[in-house]
């Protein structure tokens, strides 16, 4: 992201919060998400004018009312197609888009693998509870087969995706991971990601006390295991290999970071190269092509 969105101002985690009561079931592991993002806002310093809070349809998409910022509820499965051109209209904002495995992997899975490869400069928080949440319990494509669903009554007939090995696969320059359970963990990682120049992906396990009762709290924690110390986040096949869980367990922390052009990066380099502003002036470039 721009620089020149950090540190603009000295504000309380909780003073990110709107005026919109949250509404997430008691448990939830949506609220400590929610307060990891509160969290990382206020340690960058980000001015609420200079943000873009962005979701599509389903629990996790409602997070854009909580956080005092501009917003975008979108449709679903969309919220990546809309922050793209928000982000290219806009490169100097802060761009985040919150949402759920079913609302990024099922419904919009074809936007995804397009965001990480054009290196789109927005930071992707999913809640990740393995269920579709808001329309009462059906399976999602991170649902385990054990799940006994709305929709599969007998258990689920598929095997479920690994986001990290398809954000990998697909180039997103920024890869982690952690559990709602481990706030500050969140916190460092979405810190992070928004930091980095270019396409982050923070993968988050939450867990759904509603409709979801094999991933409980206890599932999570067993399960996440911290990323070794001295692990080269530079390395993609390691960070592949740790995503592919060896042990059986699922990496905690950041897996993968790369530097590599931006899509507006690139988009600025065609525009200087056919004589358009050079400083990526939408506006400018609009007046440069009229005639």
């Amino acid at each position: 992201m721009s620089t020149a969105a950090l540190h603009q101002v000295e504000m309380k985690p909780k003073e990110y919060k709107s005026e919109v009561s949250v509404v997430w079931c008691p448990g939830c592991g949506h609220h400590g998400i929610l307060n990891a993002i509160y969290r990382a806002l206020s340690e960058l310093g980000i001015d609420p004018t200079k943000m873009m809070s962005i979701s599509g349809i389903g629990c996790s998409s409602r997070t854009p009312y909580f956080i005092k910022s501009y917003k975008m509820h979108t449709l679903h499965g969309r919220a990546g197609a809309v922050a793209t051109g928000a982000q290219i209209a806009r490169p100097d904002l802060v761009v985040m888009v919150t949402g759920g495995d079913g609302d990024g992997f099922s419904i919009g899975g074809g936007h995804m693998p397009h965001m990480a490869r054009k290196n789109v400069d927005m930071t992707y928080v999913l809640y990740d509870n393995g269920i579709y949440g808001l329309t009462k319990g059906q399976y999602s494509p991170t649902s385990r087969p054990e799940l006994k669903a709305y929709t599969t009554p007998y258990g689920g007939p598929d095997t479920p995706m690994d986001p990290l090995l398809y954000m990998l696969t697909y180039g997103a320059t920024y890869v982690a991971q952690a559990f709602a359970g481990k706030p500050k963990v969140c916190a460092d990682l979405i810190k992070g990601a928004i930091e980095h120049r270019g396409f982050s992906y923070v993968n988050i396990f939450s867990q759904c006390t509603s409709f979801n009762h094999i991933d409980t709290v206890e599932y999570y924690r067993d399960l996440v295991e911290e990323v070794p110390t001295g692990h080269d986040v530079t390395d993609l096949g390691a960070a592949m290999a740790l995503a592919r869980r060896p042990n059986g367990k699922a990496p905690m922390g950041l897996l993968y970071q790369d530097k590599r052009p931006t899509l507006v990066d690139r988009l600025q380099e065609i525009v200087t190269k056919v004589g358009g502003h050079p400083d990526y002036d939408l506006n400018k470039i609009i007046d440069l092509s009229r005639p």
